[in-house]
């Protein structure tokens, strides 16, 4: 009887064994994805500041080819 009791207990540590990894190898996932999610906001607050920047000179190069045609417009009607 006390073989069965030791034999059944270690077949618990063993389980526990095998739970505990498997809680490790989750756990070390989960900081992975962690980690990519932070890497994923950074580059979208980065991404979407670069875009409001190309965005503002688009408006300047607006602004400066109207002037440019106007100019063009100028230099054709003085020949």
């Amino acid at each position: 009887m006390d073989k069965e009791i030791e034999s059944l207990l270690n077949q618990l540590l063993e389980g526990q064994k095998n739970t505990d990894l498997k809680i490790d190898r989750i756990e070390k996932k989960l900081d992975s994805v962690v980690d990519q999610t932070a890497d994923l906001t950074e580059f979208k607050t980065m991404v979407i500041g670069n875009l409001e920047e190309i965005k503002d000179n688009l408006s300047n190069v607006e602004v400066i080819t109207a002037s440019n045609w106007k100019d063009i417009a100028k230099l054709k009607a003085v020949k």
